[in-house]
């Protein structure tokens, strides 16, 4: 938790993502998705011999979403579950991946997605 309490600040080594550049690209289309949890970065940090992205996060208070609430929401906006928790959009050629219910909050029935992870492929209309 941030000590303003509105954020908290996350750590992220990209060990998801094969660059950089694909772990800052997926921040970018996240906050372009999602910009009511939008990620602002911080700065830098090691880890021991890693690198790490700092970035804050507003904090949203709220219970898990249901999985189906999900799937509906991404469903509506163009997205096919691809297998589990993951779902592409061919429209755009994201590859959206994780979106269980620990990822994703609900509150008065609005989604708040908070720990998205975007990979964008050639694969687009």
């Amino acid at each position: 938790m941030d000590t303003d309490k509105l954020n908290v600040i996350k750590v992220n080594d990209g060990i998801y993502y094969a660059t950089w550049t694909e772990y800052f690209t997926s921040l970018v289309v996240h906050n372009l998705l999602f910009p009511n949890t939008a990620y602002s970065l911080v700065g830098f940090a090691e880890d021991g011999a890693k690198l790490c992205a700092v970035v804050r996060q507003p904090f949203i208070r709220g219970q898990q979403a249901k999985l189906e609430d999900i799937k509906a929401l991404l469903t509506f906006n163009g997205f096919t579950n691809t297998k589990r928790q993951d779902y592409f959009n061919e429209e755009f050629g994201l590859i959206l991946e994780d979106m269980h219910d620990e990822n994703v909050i609900s509150q008065q029935d609005v989604l708040f997605f908070i720990d998205t992870v975007f990979y964008v492929t050639q694969q687009s209309k």
